[in-house]
């Protein structure tokens, strides 16, 4: 395109600013008629810069930089929003080093140490035992059972310097050691067992069912159960006594020679017709056979109030085998005096095997003891179920599905009643 011609009148110098004066108009110009040219289709918003370049022109410039007091007034909001905490909110902030105020401490518990007899405390009523749990101040005892009560009540007052006598039956383990089982829980493994160590029992000729009393000890380094510190009457003489005994199968069985007289009342007749017509002597083995609610419970029920009141030398052991807990607080209310050892018929074949062989181990040896005991069981056709279902299977199938060695234990546990010769008699 051929160039304008330039008029030689005008200087040179003057002739450049008016070149940009010119041109600086048509840069100026050229944005109002950009305006008007139509805009691009809308693309798809992806960033701020974009949507400002569609909405003000197709030139994009770069933003200019901000006072510098903008970004302080647009954060002025925002600092109203987030106003700092309350004092006391401060005090609880979690990266505040500001200390929290401490808690009042509780008093403690003074607890006045005393001599207790363990197997009082097991049979002893859950309202008396609460008073005890406050002495020691024992916290929230009433969500806790009888026997982890016990447990913190011998814990406490071990700790305080108190002393712990204790008696139980002796369940001798095949590892060598034994434990301390109590009456009151039917021999059942508890929390508070006491701890019986292998040369205590080899040095004063222990067995199972032997009546041990003695005091005990708080536990050791890595030691988990109380411990019985040192024997102090076996069967209720001295232990180096009591060591002297014969043992229950070298001793003399005989015929029975002495008798028990049930007649209580004029008025009470059952046991009136058992003197006359089948006379119970010391040493006898018996069985009550009658159809089902003939009422044979109530007549052991009689039987073992007339052996409590006429034979006050005897003691007497009622074992309730497979029965209802109904049953067997109805036979504790009605015997007073006697040894109710119950296992219900919601606990386990093994667990009713387990209360019989107890309860005639502990026989054996006061009869040892030269003792007259007696056992009520109820009954026996239901612990030699019990041993059916423990016994392994041999393959010898009797009638009703009996297996031929579950008999044994049951004709072991009764035939061990016998009149002894060196004294002592043993009734079931």
């Amino acid at each position: 395109m051929p160039r304008a011609p330039i008029d030689p009148s005008v200087p040179k110098k003057a002739r450049t600013p008016r070149k940009k004066a010119e041109a600086q108009p048509e840069l100026l110009e050229e944005k109002p008629a950009s305006t008007d040219a139509p805009k691009a289709p809308k693309a798809p918003k992806a960033s701020k810069a974009d949507s400002i370049a569609e909405d003000t022109s197709l030139t994009v410039r770069p933003p200019a930089p901000e006072p510098a007091g903008s970004r302080e007034a647009d954060d002025e909001p925002l600092v109203a929003k987030a106003s700092p905490l309350p004092p006391r909110a401060r005090m609880a902030a979690p990266n505040d080093d500001t200390p929290a105020p401490d808690a009042p401490e509780k008093p403690k518990v003074v607890v006045e140490p005393k001599n207790l007899n363990l197997h009082e405390l097991q049979p002893m009523p859950i309202g008396s035992l609460a008073d005890v749990a406050k002495h020691f101040g024992i916290e929230n005892y009433g969500t806790l059972k009888r026997q982890e009560i016990i447990f913190q009540i011998v814990q406490r007052n071990l700790a305080a310097g108190g002393i712990i006598n204790t008696r139980g039956v002796l369940e001798v383990m095949p590892e060598g050691f034994g434990f301390l089982r109590s009456p009151a829980f039917n021999y059942l493994p508890c929390p508070e067992d006491i701890y019986v160590s292998p040369s205590q029992i080899r040095r004063f000729d222990l067995a199972t069912g032997d009546d041990v009393e003695g005091q005990v000890r708080p536990p050791k380094d890595k030691e988990k159960f109380y411990a019985l510190l040192k024997v102090e009457r076996v069967a209720g003489i001295d232990p180096d006594k009591a060591k002297e005994k014969t043992h229950f199968d070298n001793l003399t069985p005989l015929f029975p020679n002495r008798r028990f007289l049930l007649e209580t009342a004029q008025d009470e007749y059952s046991t009136r017709v058992v003197d006359i017509v089948c006379p119970v002597g010391k040493g006898t083995r018996g069985l009550i056979v009658a159809p089902p609610r003939t009422g044979k419970t109530v007549l052991m029920q009689k039987l073992a109030n007339a052996i409590l009141k006429n034979n006050q030398d005897s003691h007497l052991i009622i074992l309730l085998i497979d029965e209802r807990p109904e049953e067997v607080t109805d036979m504790e209310r009605s015997c007073r005096g006697a040894e109710v050892v119950s296992s219900t018929f919601d606990e386990p074949p093994e667990r009713h095997v387990q209360v019989a062989e107890m309860v005639i181990e502990k026989a054996r040896r006061m009869v040892e003891h030269k003792k007259d005991v007696v056992i009520l069981l109820d009954s026996i056709t239901r612990l030699a179920r019990a041993y059916n279902t423990v016994q392994p299977h041999s393959g010898k199938i009797l009638s009703g599905g009996v297996d031929a060695n579950a008999l044994h234990k049951p004709k072991r546990f009764f035939g061990a009643a016998r009149n002894i010769e060196e004294g002592g008699s043993l009734t079931i």
